[in-house]
């Protein structure tokens, strides 16, 4: 089944459990007499994950103009329901936040691709997703050999804490509350932030998503183009750990991470401000790493240049933030 509004069509794409519905933003190109023509060739396509439970227009319709951008700008865009979500069909998981830390949707995302690919004659994807759907956009970049560029959006790297605690978990939380163990509580701590300075103390805490960060560092270290953008209440440092440091460093010397920062706009970067600022910083970012034939005639990788100051290429600066990085805010 396939319904052309414009620009756009509606596609249908089998999967194990049903149908994944979504929008295809056909690539455009001016031509001289200054009118807009669909073009059909083999070009990069840029393809948009959810984030939990918004649909593939996600809030406000932001991804809906992103890829409204991008198409007019000659890339071919996609914006997915997953199963359980939108118009596809099926239920979500019982366990949505485990399932998506875990790289549940890698395997599906995987199939999508390799059949967008196909459909339309793509030479790969750059997988887009914001919060919970960036850490899905990792893992699918983990699992496509057709991911060929990634943009994640106020990524975490940690798992929130389980709300169930065990008996033993109980009954240190009741220790901690007395006089003693409060005293032993704060000597804990402050022997816990003197070892954090200490050589050889950089390891993750025990809420990382260990798994996600070996994802990380596989994508990261082979070359692949990523881009982080981040709201302003992001911070990698979570407690005494420096997260963004480590990610970087996990990324090796051979990596092409860029991670820049965006003021003005919040966790979905949904208002006018972020709209914008997403769309220039996505723009120039494929304009570098994926030229199109009439980028290229007008400069090529000096594009490089229009990434904004607050840039950090291959780990050589880091971006000071001001606030906590908190999953949904």
């Amino acid at each position: 089944m396939k319904q052309a509004i414009e620009t756009r069509e509606l596609v249908v794409l089998n999967a194990a459990e049903g149908i994944v519905r979504g929008t295809y933003h056909k690539a455009y190109e001016e031509s001289s007499s200054s009118q807009s023509n669909p073009v059909e060739r083999n070009r990069i396509g840029v393809l948009f994950l959810n984030s939990l439970s918004p649909t593939r227009a996600a809030d406000g319709d932001s991804a809906v103009y992103w890829a409204d951008a991008f198409a007019e700008l000659g890339y071919p865009s996609f914006r997915l329901d997953f199963q359980g979500f939108g118009d596809s069909d099926g239920e979500p998981p019982t366990e949505l936040l485990n399932f998506v830390n875990t790289g549940g949707y890698a395997s599906a995302a995987s199939t999508q691709i390799n059949e967008l690919v196909g459909r339309f004659n793509l030479s790969g994807v750059v997988i887009v997703g914001l919060c919970a759907g960036a850490v899905s956009a990792l893992y699918a970049a983990g699992a496509s050999k057709k991911c060929k560029g990634l943009v994640m959006m106020d990524p975490y790297f940690f798992l929130p804490l389980v709300a169930g605690l065990n008996v033993s978990q109980k009954l240190t939380r009741r220790i901690l509350r007395t006089a003693p163990g409060r005293l032993m509580s704060r000597a804990y701590e402050r022997m816990r932030k003197f070892g954090a300075r200490l050589p050889g103390s950089s390891r993750p805490p025990s809420n990382a998503n260990f798994p996600l960060l070996q994802c990380w560092k596989k994508v990261a270290s082979a070359g692949l183009p990523i881009l982080v953008l981040q709201a302003p209440h992001t911070n990698f440092k979570v407690g005494d750990f420096d997260y963004l440091s480590y990610l970087l460093e996990l990324a090796g010397t051979k990596s092409q991470v860029v991670v820049s920062s965006i003021e003005g706009t919040g966790h979905s970067f949904s208002n006018r401000v972020g709209l914008v600022a997403v769309r220039q910083q996505i723009e120039n970012w494929l304009k570098a790493y994926f030229p199109l034939k009439k980028h290229a005639e007008l400069g090529g990788n000096t594009l490089h240049s229009e990434l904004d100051d607050n840039t950090v290429r291959n780990h050589a600066t880091r971006i000071a933030c001001t606030a906590n990085l908190s999953l949904g805010k």
